[in-house]
């Protein structure tokens, strides 16, 4: 019924009690939320979690959200705020990481070569301190615009583009330092 409701329409339905409508906003915005999770984790099931919370933060909260903003804007600061705790309490509790999947139905070299790359990359995106790492994961996991990520983060949009800058240098170095300057691009 709420498919064809344009966004401040459903959040005020959802604001009037109309579960119906938050299920659409959920389901308009939950694979961008997860995705962003994702790029912060790297790690499938604290992403889901913290995109199960950071909604459930929004509905909460929804009084508070203004309706002449964007609700991505909002959505995702909530969730990458939920990630800073959650990289923050790893830091203080190790996680050992489950045993990876074997994926069926691709070529078992190709898909091995692209997970040891993307390892690799995100291994490298791990060194980088939060400051730089997350404008990074914001502008190329997510393909946030500038004007939004600097929303998001609360800093100037100037900022943010040093910020990404910094670390596309940083990045690279430690690409080159392990070996992986092949993968780099410039």
């Amino acid at each position: 019924m709420y498919r064809l409701f344009d966004e401040v329409s459903l959040l005020r339905a959802s604001l009037q009690g109309e579960t119906e409508a938050w299920g659409e906003i959920v389901a308009r915005y939950k694979d961008a939320v997860f995705g962003l999770c994702l790029g912060f984790l790297h790690n499938p099931a604290d992403a889901e979690d913290i995109t199960h919370d950071a909604f459930i933060r929004a509905y909460e909260n929804l009084r508070r959200y203004k309706l002449d903003k964007k609700f991505s804007t909002w959505i995702f600061t909530i969730a990458s705020n939920l990630c800073r705790n959650r990289l923050r309490h790893r830091r203080y509790h190790p996680v050992i990481p489950p045993p990876d999947e074997i994926a069926g139905g691709s070529d078992p070299a190709v898909e091995y070569a692209r997970d040891v790359r993307l390892g690799q990359v995100r291994k490298a995106l791990d060194q980088l301190p939060y400051l730089y790492r997350t404008p990074l994961v914001l502008r190329f996991y997510n393909e946030l615009a500038y004007n939004e990520i600097a929303e998001i983060l609360a800093v100037p949009e100037g900022t943010v583009k040093t910020r990404i800058h910094r670390a596309k240098i940083q990045l690279k170095r430690i690409m080159e330092k392990d070996g992986l300057t092949d993968h780099v691009q410039r």
